[in-house]
């Protein structure tokens, strides 16, 4: 037996899992959250149609949620396996596992607190996917794998890691899976990064594979070209704080896309470009630590964010950048009313303090948000990127009359013409091309695209399909 079953990012983003089985041996390509709509948290639940107890390891691309976040509960519910990942995924997931933990944990306590509230004892109390302590207790199970490095978890599997180019420590994954005399090898693309991006390296070329599973989350458009995002980014900071007298939201993954954004604005600041009196507050608990993971890992950054980073150490006093910490100290930057830059967690605006942030500011015609990146069918981050004009936050409904941004080409992930580029560094056509990591209309058009370009056949499948390798 040598198959592949794909659990999830199958005609969807979120998700992201895929089970490999051997006669002997068993294992996941990631183990990600859903994220979005109202089916998330019960596609979470049921995720597993497999023994936890059964999987032998798990290798994984990259410490953002939607590909690490169910490993706790694969923990909790019997897997005992390592995880093989890489240094710097490796030191930010022992930072995300615990906040996505806590997150759930006061999401789990709102919700209980509603029922009870409306008198619905008669059902059961909603527990968390896990726990703080379960989080914890499952991070023992990490083991760091360098790239480019072949690993060997057993006689019949071997893989190696080559940088993604997506955030800090993604990767690519090359495996090898031998049944009998038979020897087939599987790239998983992860999420790849679009060449140039701020802080990363460019993704890593493969050359030769047998089957390809290919991200497409952007794989219907093009991005804007740096030099134009950068214009955007300053005319919607210097619009916002100097001629209308508000405040700027920027929702952001806190792993990646906020030392992206810390990283240009301080880039932008040192060239002259926005105007002296800019207060940017990081109001993530992890968001200073991720910083720090980032700064531990230098020989994974680009020489471009080194030179910033240098420039930052000498003028420290210049630019006022605050990690906010505390719940006392996030509440207070409500009562700020011009001036102020705030990137918070979550990206996609369904979680975390972002939603209080947007609560103060989203109707008031000073304030912008700036959407900069993905948001996922289903998210608040979504309706306000299609328009929406009005928007419920904690029950409230509130009118949308800040002005929204949506600056695409921050994004972390590949557009289609990044997607192709890394396409053609293959030799020859893989004999299996999967489409995953899209919505349906994404997916089929980098399928199609391709097609007429490489004439190669690609294939989008579904949740739960199951092909044999």
């Amino acid at each position: 037996m040598m198959q592949l079953t794909f659990l999830g990012a199958a005609g969807e983003v979120t998700g992201s899992s895929y089970l490999i089985e051997l006669e002997n041996t068993r294992f996941l390509v990631d183990c990600g959250m859903f994220q979005g709509g109202r089916e998330a948290d019960q596609k979470n639940r049921t995720a597993f149609k497999f023994d936890p107890k059964s999987i032998d390891f798990v290798l994984l691309t990259h410490a953002h949620i939607d590909h690490s976040g169910l490993l706790p509960r694969l923990s909790t519910l019997g897997f005992r396996g390592p995880v093989y990942t890489t240094a710097a995924t490796s030191d930010l997931l022992k930072v995300m596992l615990k906040d996505s933990a806590h997150i759930q944990e006061k999401e789990s306590e709102w919700r209980n607190k509603i029922k009870h509230d409306k008198h619905l004892i008669s059902q059961h109390e909603i527990a968390p996917l896990y726990t703080v302590t379960q989080a914890e207790a499952f991070l023992k199970q990490l083991t760091s794998v360098t790239y480019d490095k072949e690993v060997k978890p057993n006689p019949s599997v071997k893989f190696i890691f080559r940088n993604a180019g997506h955030i800090l420590g993604s990767a690519i994954i090359e495996v090898w899976v031998k049944h009998r005399m038979v020897t087939r090898k599987i790239v998983f693309s992860g999420d790849l990064g679009q060449p140039g991006h701020p802080i990363v390296r460019n993704p890593a070329p493969i050359q030769q594979t047998d089957i390809l599973l290919i991200e497409s989350t952007y794989g219907n458009r093009l991005h804007r070209n740096m030099a134009d995002t950068i214009d955007e980014l300053v005319h919607a900071i210097n619009d916002t704080l100097i001629r209308k007298g508000g405040n700027i939201i920027i929702p952001a993954f806190t792993v990646g896309r906020t030392q992206d954004i810390l990283f240009l604005l301080v880039n932008l600041y040192r060239q002259g470009r926005l105007g002296e009196m800019i207060n940017i507050y990081v109001d993530s608990p992890m968001a200073l630590a991720a910083t720090d993971i980032t700064l531990k890992h230098m020989e994974l950054l680009d020489n471009e964010t080194t030179d910033i980073m240098q420039w930052l150490q000498r003028n420290r006093e210049k630019l006022k950048i605050q990690f906010i910490q505390d719940v006392e100290e996030s509440m207070q930057l409500n009562n700020i009313r011009q001036g102020a830059v705030i990137i918070s967690a979550s990206g996609m605006c369904d979680a975390g303090r972002i939603k209080y942030h947007l609560k103060y500011n989203i109707s008031r015609t000073e304030c912008s948000v700036l959407i900069t990146g993905f948001q996922a069918a289903g998210t608040l981050g979504r309706r306000l990127v299609d328009g929406a004009k009005r928007v419920k936050i904690f029950g409230q409904d509130l009118p949308v009359r800040a002005e929204i941004y949506t600056i695409g080409g921050l994004s972390a992930h590949a557009d289609q013409a990044g997607l192709m580029d890394w396409l053609t560094q293959f030799r020859h056509a893989p004999e299996k091309i999967f489409v995953v990591h899209g919505e349906p209309g994404n997916a089929a058009s980098l399928a199609e695209t391709i097609k007429q370009q490489l004439h190669w056949n690609a294939s989008i499948p579904e949740q739960f399909t199951t092909i044999q390798l």
